[in-house]
């Protein structure tokens, strides 16, 4: 029998633009789509081997701490556009190469008073306060004590996680705004992400929890990147599969092309790109809000994104239910 050229099935969720969507027409026929997505097709063009991409839910990858049934059991060979984060991650799995530079800050955010100011101090310590994570999603749990205040210069400490057992950024966003925590770890760009009527982008998740970014909640930190080993990688798969032996040789080639850059173009992503020769002669830029560490932050929070030297809002919770003031 005739040898044939190896195939490689990798999944994704579809609530997660530009990362991994739903593509919809015009450019789409309800398909699976995203940044990482093109990237997994365009491997084609340099390898010898058959890309698919398929959808799966984010659980079926990897769940609270702990690696995914449907990528544990061989369902798929690995999912795309996951965080290389230290910690239990990699206890389960290995990554393959980035194929975005390291562009995933965490980020703490909090709800805004009716005077427009957060509940929770960006000098605090948080030591008291109830901080919620998002299951199963980068920045993992551990994270936090791993990272700053970039106002005080000084670690986390004292602060109570809580970790919904529904996973998915919405539960912990309801657990957020409800009350049940003060903040929540995340994405310094889940909110920016997560924003309303994005074109050609079908929203899987609740839109309406997202609405208010600088009036209902903002961050309080971002910037943060001691969570995480590396930039955004292609797949993740079961440790010892030797799925990163197959795809980093083909990453690092495709890396070098122009369909890459097109790629980063199509969606946005230059700046968070690895440049090539086809990228055009850098000049100045400026970095995203959600990439500056919270003491290079300006002004109120109205834009999402508070400084240092905002107050705590009236509204903050009295001090016995958490250190929310200060």
């Amino acid at each position: 029998m005739p040898c044939r050229r190896p195939k490689i099935i990798l999944a994704q969720d579809i609530d997660w633009p530009p990362y991994a969507f739903l593509k919809v027409p015009p450019t789409g026929d309800f398909e699976v789509g995203g940044f990482g997505h093109d990237v997994a097709m365009g491997l084609s063009s340099v390898c010898d081997i058959d890309m698919v991409t398929r959808q799966a839910a984010w659980a079926d990858c990897w769940g609270s701490n702990v690696i995914g049934p449907a990528l544990d059991n061989g369902v798929f060979h690995g999912c795309m556009t996951y965080t290389h984060t230290t910690g239990v991650r990699n206890r389960y799995m290995e990554f393959t190469n980035p194929i975005l530079d390291e562009n995933k800050p965490a980020g703490i955010l909090t709800r805004l008073g009716s005077d427009g100011l957060p509940v929770v101090n960006p000098m605090s310590s948080l030591s008291g306060v109830n901080i919620v994570d998002v299951a199963g999603w980068a920045p993992t749990a551990e994270g936090l004590q791993l990272v700053q205040n970039f106002c005080t210069g000084s670690p986390f400490s004292g602060f109570n996680l809580i970790t919904p057992t529904v996973g998915g950024n919405d539960a912990a966003m309801e657990y957020l705004m409800n009350g049940t925590a003060d903040a929540m770890f995340v994405y310094a760009d889940q909110a920016y992400n997560y924003r309303p009527n994005q074109p050609n982008v079908v929203p899987n998740w609740n839109t309406a929890l997202w609405t208010g970014f600088g009036t209902q909640f903002a961050y309080i930190h971002t910037g943060m990147f001691a969570h995480s080993n590396n930039g955004t990688t292609l797949a993740i798969s079961k440790l010892g599969s030797g799925l990163k032996d197959i795809l980093n040789p083909c990453i690092d080639r495709f890396l070098q092309t122009r369909m890459y850059y097109d790629i980063c173009v199509n969606h946005s992503l230059t700046a968070d790109c690895f440049t090539n020769s086809h990228f055009p002669s850098a000049g100045p830029s400026t970095l995203s809000s959600w990439v500056q560490p919270t003491n290079t932050q300006t002004g109120d929070c109205s834009n999402g994104y508070c400084s240092c030297s905002v107050g705590v809002s009236s509204d903050a919770p009295h001090p016995s239910s958490g250190n929310v003031t200060g």
